[in-house]
C-alpha cells in the first residue's frame, strides 16, 4: 500500500520542543498531514518510554497504534481543539524511534554525531536504554548527549537486535552530523568502522536535497531519507518519505534496503535553500557566502575576521565527483514543497500563524482530507474553487519551483518569496473588479 512516513521527531521531553508533543496530539496531526507512519521520537527518555508503553498497542508487525482509551482521553486536550476535521480511515501507525547525540574524540578531533535509531519492539528498546543509561543521563533530555563513539553506539544497538536501524541524522549539518564541516568525517567508514555494513540509509536534512547528494557517488548505495525533525505538532511531515510496500516494520526496512524494488517511491523536501545551513556565513555579522565567495574570502568573515560556518552546499561541493543534475541508477525521486500554511500565508500576504491563514488552512484540510493531498493532488482549479485564486496560483508556483529564496546560513532559516512585493494587492484588485 502507498503511505507517507516521517521517521524523526521529538517528544515534549526534548529541549526547545512544544509541550503539545503528546501522543494524542501527534496522532491527530499526523492524520491532518497525511503521515501514516510516524516516529515516536525520544524512546530513550524514561518518562516518554513509559508513556509509549502505556498508550500504544501493537498494530501491524513492528508498528503500533494509540489505544482507544488514550484517544478518548485526548479529546479533552486543549491542543486538539479548533483543529481541522479529518476522517478516521487511516489512523496513525507509530514506529519506535529515538535520536542520540554522540560527542567524543576520534583521530585527534572532537566528533559530534546525531543518530536516529529505529526499533521493532519494546523489549529491544528496554535493553538499548539499559546499556545507554550506563553511559549517560537519559533523564536529562529527550535527545540525550552521550560521550559515546558512534561506532560503539552501533555495536550496542546491533548487538541487542540486528533488526534495528541506525540512520545518521541530517548528515551535512555543520555542528552535529556525519559529514558536518565542524565535527564530522569525510567518509562513513571512519565513523562506523566494521558496522558500516549495517548502515543503509542516510538522512539528508532540511538544508540539502537528493539532487545535491547525488553529486557524490559514494552515497549511491544508501537510501536518502528525509524527515521533519519536528519539535512541534504542526511541523510533522515538512519532510517525509513515500512508500508502496507492506505496512510493517520489516516491509519499510526492506524497501529502504532494496531501492531497485521501487517500493521507496519518493521524498518530500524543503527547498534546501530554506534550511538553516544551506550557505556559509556568519550570523552575528550578517555575512552570507556562496561556496565560491567563501573560497575567495579564504573562509574568513570580512567583518570580524573569524571563520565562517561552512554549510551544506560547500561541503558537498568539496566532496562531489559529479555535476549537478546527474541522477544515479535507482535514485529515488523527490519533490520540493513548502508547508501549506506558509503557502496560504504568502498568498494572502499574512503571517503563517495568523487567524485568517489558519481558517483558510482548515477549510482546505476539511475539503481535501490531508495536507499532502492538497500539496500533491488537488488541482489548481479545485483549490481556486474551494479557497481562492491567489492560493491556487501560489500552489502552482511552488509545484513548478517558481520561488525566490534568500538562502539560510549559520542557523538562520532561508526566506522564501512566492510573490513579488505588491502582487497580493494586484490579486485583490482583480478580485474586486470581477
Amino acid at each position: 500500500m502507498k503511505f507517507f512516513a516521517d521517521f524523526h521527531i521529538h517528544s515534549k521531553f526534548s529541549r526547545a520542543t512544544s509541550k503539545d508533543m503528546d501522543l494524542e496530539v501527534l496522532d491527530k496531526w499526523a492524520q491532518i498531514k497525511g503521515v501514516h507512519v510516524l516516529a515516536t521520537g525520544d524512546f530513550t527518555h524514561p518518562q516518554w518510554f513509559s508513556d509509549l508503553k502505556s498508550k500504544l498497542i501493537p498494530a501491524e508487525p513492528g508498528l503500533f497504534k494509540l489505544k482507544s482509551s488514550a484517544i478518548a482521553l485526548g479529546k479533552h486536550n486543549p491542543a486538539l481543539s479548533n483543529l481541522p476535521s479529518i476522517s478516521q480511515k487511516q489512523p496513525t501507525r507509530f514506529i519506535l524511534s529515538a535520536e542520540i547525540s554522540c560527542i567524543y574524540s576520534k583521530n585527534n578531533r572532537t566528533r559530534k554525531i546525531h543518530l536516529v535509531i529505529l526499533s521493532p519492539d519494546f523489549d529491544t528498546v528496554d535493553k538499548i536504554n539499559t546499556y545507554l543509561g550506563w553511559i549517560g543521563n537519559l533523564k536529562s533530555d529527550g535527545r540525550p548527549i552521550l560521550g559515546l563513539d558512534a561506532q560503539e553506539a552501533a555495536k550496542i544497538v546491533f548487538n541487542v537486535n540486528p533488526e534495528c536501524v541506525i540512520i545518521p541524522a541530517h548528515i551535512w549539518t555543520p555542528w552535529f552530523s556525519l559529514f558536518g564541516s565542524k565535527s564530522g568525517f569525510v567518509d562513513i567508514e571512519e565513523c562506523f568502522e566494521k558496522y558500516t555494513k549495517n548502515i543503509f540509509a542516510l538522512e539528508t536534512g532540511l538544508s540539502s536535497d537528493p539532487k545535491m547528494n547525488w553529486r557524490w557517488s559514494r552515497l549511491d548505495k544508501y537510501a536518502l531519507v528525509s524527515n521533519s525533525d519536528s519539535h512541534s505538532p504542526a511541523r510533522i511531515g515538512r519532510e517525509a518519505n513515500q512508500f508502496d510496500c507492506d505496512l510493517s516494520y520489516r516491509g519499510i526496512v526492506n524497501a529502504l534496503k532494496n531501492k531497485a524494488s521501487k517500493q521507496f517511491l519518493q521524498t518530500i523536501e524543503f527547498f534546501p535553500e530554506e534550511g538553516k545551513y544551506h550557505y556559509d556565513g556568519h550570523r552575528l555579522c550578517k555575512v552570507v557566502f556562496s561556496p565560491q565567495e567563501t573560497k575567495k574570502a579564504k573562509g574568513l568573515c570580512p567583518k570580524c575576521g573569524k571563520p565562517v560556518v561552512v554549510g551544506t552546499m560547500s561541503q558537498i561541493d568539496d566532496l562531489a565527483n559529479r555535476p549537478l543534475g546527474e541522477k544515479p541508477k535507482y535514485a529515488v525521486d523527490y519533490q520540493n514543497l513548502i508547508p501549506l500554511q506558509e503557502i496560504v500565508g504568502a498568498a494572502l500576504g499574512l503571517g503563517a500563524g495568523t487567524k485568517a491563514v489558519w481558517q483558510e488552512y482548515k477549510e482546505l484540510i476539511n475539503y481535501f482530507g490531508t495536507e499532502f493531498n492538497v500539496l500533491l493532488n488537488a488541482t489548481e482549479s479545485q483549490i481556486s474553487a474551494t479557497s481562492n485564486s491567489q492560493i491556487a496560483e501560489a500552489m502552482r508556483r511552488v509545484r513548478q519551483g517558481q520561488v525566490k529564496i534568500a538562502p539560510g546560513y549559520d542557523g538562520e532559516y532561508g526566506k522564501i518569496k512566492i510573490f513579488d512585493d505588491g502582487e497580493q494587492a494586484s490579486f485583490s484588485k482583480q478580485k474586486s473588479l470581477i
